[in-house]
Order: structure tokens, then C-alpha cells, then sequence
């Protein structure tokens, strides 16, 4: 905002500045330069006693009388040639002077004359001109009183347009606060303003706008909480009625149907369980903190998933410096694990597990592997729900698509930011970012569902 006003600051001086030089062309065009005139009144004496009393003076008294001048005034009179006074004035001026007229010369503080037109005075006297100097040609005070001009009006101007701009610089920046903390996940904000104000009507549009989202976005979860708690209850049932069928009919040749049975009916049950999870993610609830140790916490992670990282050699380097971090270490632990599940699908060989504090404090987390690594125009859609890249359409190597995504919500629910960069050896490489949090606000979490 101080940017905007300053360039319409800036703006509205130059548009005064070029219509000062325009008038003052303009003026000198038409009707001559203003300074010019200002240094000929000045210079009036002066130019008086030669019109008046030398140029009346005969043949024989003509150069007496200049001559008179000269010790009567502290101006200096010199007569010099013609033609090389002549060669360094322009040609309105070449023509002023060869008509007989004052030339005036305000930076020199001087003017220059014809000495005679027809060569009457003396001989030679039409090839010589007279060159006046040391004149009391002072044109500052006019100048300091055109700049008091230009700040008056500038002032004039400004006062009026920044006392109007104002109400406007202050409404834009209650929009710009509330935008910025909608766009935070505070959905409930809302921009108030007085009916009066210039921007009410945008505000106005800013808040409809504001409602339609949080309703739409309050529908989704709804519905998706919803369906998944109405889905346990026949999830429950298929796996009754499946072990019923199973003890009644005994019948080896449909073990392996049956087996196929309870493996969908557990998938579809750790669907419903990780939609709920996410689900819980977005409601309004405060983080459950707590200071732990991070290079324990990143270490069982890893001690805990050994059944899925048992074929990939994983690699930890955690900084001396680590120690202690607040914040709700169930909710960044179930982050890291299912990064560590999703490095395990896609890795060849190794995973890399680094940790370390910044300069300032926060923490930072980088999750390596030597896989094929993902595609820079998909880096950010990797953290929708149920993206999954082409490669991983098979749900035995895919999963879901909703790891990354809850992955994602828990470390911004600490603040922090999640990306994804091109690894080392050509794999995926997740950096967390996470801040030095002195308190727990309440933020978008939940961790009472949320287990390793």
C-alpha cells in the first residue's frame, strides 16, 4: 500500500512538473522568455542611457558620450566585431540583433547592440556591435518565487487528493488483512465496512464470495465425514458375514476367494480411515503440544516401519544440534511416516533421512530417495487428495493418494510448508520447513485419530 501511494505521489509531481515546463514553453513561443523580459527591466538603465543619450548624440560626440557612460556606470560597454557575436546566437536572436534590437544574455549577466545600422557613427561602425556586461541582472528572486508557485499548487493538490486517498489506502488495507487471512484458512473472516466508504460494495462482493467458499468447502467435509462414518457400519458387517461363510462352509477350494474378500474389505477399511483422518485435519482444533526430542521421534518413525523399509537401505543424518521441539509430535510423526511409506514404494535401493536447525531457529527435515523421481509440472498436485501419479495407478504400489495430502495439512498446521525438488540421484526429495513455535494457537488439526 505505501508502494501505491508513493507512485501516485510520484505521478501527480511529474504531472505538475511537466505542466510547468509546458507553460513556460508555451508562454516563451508565443509571446517570449519570461526571464528575458525580467533581465531586460533590470538592465533598463542601462539601456536607457544608450537609446537616450548616446544614440541622440551626433557623429563627432557618439563615442564622447559612450565614453561618459562608461565612467558613470559600473557596467562594462565594449564594442567588438560583428561576426563572431553573430556566430554563437541563434538565428531569432541573430535576426533581433541585426534589426537593431537588445539582445539580451541572462546567464552572462550582459546584452548585446548594434552599434549603427547604416555606418553613420564612425567607420566601420554597421560591422561592430556593442557588448554590455557586469549588468545588476539578478533573476534568482524570480525563480525562488515561480518555485514557492510550484509548491503551493503542489501542496494544494496533495493535501486534497491524500485526505481523499486515505479512506481508500485504509479500506485497502483491511481488504488486503482479510484476504490474507482467508487465504490462511481462517474462513470466517469477513471485511466491515461503513456503507459510506468507497470500497463497500467490493467489500460487499468480498464477503458473498467469502460465505459461498466456506459453505461449499463446509458441505465437502460434511459430506465427506459423513460417508465415511456411514461407510464402517456395512465395512463391519461384510467382515462378520465373511467370517461367518467362512467357519460354515469350510470349503478350501473358496479360501483363496475368501482371502481376496477380506484383503478388499481391508482396504476399503483403511480408506475410510484415512479419510476420516483428513477430515479431522480441516476442522477447527488446537494442536495437543509438547516438547519432544526430534532425532528420537525421526528414529522411531523408521524403527517403526521396518516392515515396509525392510528391502531399502535408509540412511539418517540428524544434526548435534537438534534437540527439542514444540509442537504435537503424534501429528508430525504420522507426517514423516507416510513420506517414509511413500519413499518405500517408489525407491530403488537407499532413502535418505536428514534433519538440522537453520540459523534462525526453525527446523528442517529433507526425505530423499534414488527413484524415478517426479515430474516438475506435478511437484504440487502430489498433495491433493487421491492424486496419483501415472506411474502409481496400481493400487498395491499407489495407495490411496491421501498420505501426501494429510502429510502436507499436519506440517501446515504447525506453520510450516512441505516441496518437492529433484534429488541427488534422481529421486524425490521432500523438504520440511518448520518454525520455532513459542505458543500453540489454535490452528486447521487433530491428532486424536492420527496413529503410526
Amino acid at each position: 500500500m505505501n508502494r501505491l501511494f508513493l507512485r501516485f505521489f510520484a505521478l501527480v509531481m511529474l504531472s505538475i512538473s511537466v505542466a510547468t515546463i509546458a507553460i513556460y514553453v508555451s508562454i516563451t513561443i508565443f509571446f517570449g522568455d519570461p526571464l528575458e523580459e525580467v533581465a531586460q527591466q533590470q538592465a533598463s538603465g542601462q539601456i536607457l542611457l544608450l537609446t537616450e543619450y548616446v544614440d541622440q548624440a551626433g557623429q563627432n560626440e557618439w563615442l564622447t558620450r559612450l565614453n561618459k557612460i562608461r565612467e558613470i556606470t559600473r557596467a562594462r560597454m565594449d564594442l567588438i566585431p560583428m561576426q563572431p557575436v553573430l556566430a554563437k546566437l541563434n538565428q531569432t536572436r541573430r535576426a533581433q540583433l541585426m534589426r537593431g534590437e537588445v539582445v539580451i544574455d541572462v546567464a552572462s549577466k550582459s546584452f548585446y547592440r548594434r552599434v549603427d545600422l547604416k555606418g553613420e557613427r564612425y567607420v566601420g561602425s554597421d560591422e561592430e556591435v556593442i557588448h554590455a556586461q557586469n549588468l545588476p541582472i539578478d533573476v534568482a528572486p524570480v525563480l525562488k518565487t515561480e518555485a514557492l508557485r510550484y509548491i503551493i499548487v503542489a501542496l494544494c493538490l496533495l493535501i486534497p487528493i491524500a485526505v481523499w486517498s486515505s479512506s481508500h489506502w485504509r479500506g485497502l488495507q483491511a481488504l488486503e488483512k482479510v484476504a490474507d487471512e482467508f487465504g490462511a484458512g481462517h474462513l470466517k473472516v469477513r471485511a466491515y465496512t461503513k456503507e459510506r466508504d468507497s470500497i463497500h460494495p467490493l467489500a460487499q462482493r468480498m464477503n458473498q464470495m467469502a460465505a459461498r467458499i466456506e459453505s461449499l468447502l463446509d458441505a465437502q467435509k460434511n459430506l465427506l465425514h459423513s460417508v465415511s462414518h456411514e461407510l464402517r457400519t456395512p465395512i463391519a458387517r461384510l467382515e462378520f458375514a465373511l467370517e461367518l461363510l467362512r467357519n460354515a462352509a469350510k470349503n478350501p477350494q473358496l479360501e483363496p476367494r475368501m482371502q481376496a474378500m477380506e484383503a478388499d474389505i481391508s482396504e476399503l477399511n483403511a480408506l475410510v480411515s484415512e479419510l476420516l483422518d483428513l477430515g479431522k485435519l480441516d476442522q477447527d482444533a488446537s494442536l495437543n503440544g509438547s516438547e519432544f526430542d526430534i532425532a528420537d521421534s525421526l528414529s522411531s518413525c523408521v524403527a517403526s516401519l521396518q516392515h515396509v523399509l525392510d528391502v531399502h537401505a535408509v540412511k539418517t543424518d540428524f544434526s548435534v544440534d537438534l534437540g527439542a521441539y514444540c509442537g504435537d509430535q503424534r501429528l508430525l510423526k504420522r507426517a514423516i511416516s507416510n513420506l517414509l511409506r511413500n519413499a518405500a514404494k517408489y525407491a530403488t535401493a537407499r532413502i535418505w533421512l536428514r534433519a538440522s536447525r537453520n540459523a534462525d531457529g526453525s527446523l528442517e527435515i529433507m526425505l530423499e530417495d534414488d527413484g524415478p523421481g517426479i515430474p516438475a509440472e506435478e511437484r504440487e498436485r502430489i498433495f491433493e487428495a487421491f492424486f496419483r501419479l501415472d506411474r502409481s495407478r496400481d493400487r498395491n504400489t499407489g495407495g490411496f493418494g491421501l498420505g501426501l495430502a494429510i502429510a502436507k495439512k499436519a506440517i501446515a498446521a504447525h506453520g510450516g510448508q512441505i516441496v518437492v525438488q529433484e534429488g541427488q540421484y534422481g529421486g524425490a526429495r521432500f523438504v520440511i520447513s518448520l518454525p520455532v513455535l513459542q505458543h500453540l494457537a489454535p490452528v486447521n488439526s487433530s491428532n486424536s485419530v492420527l496413529t503410526n
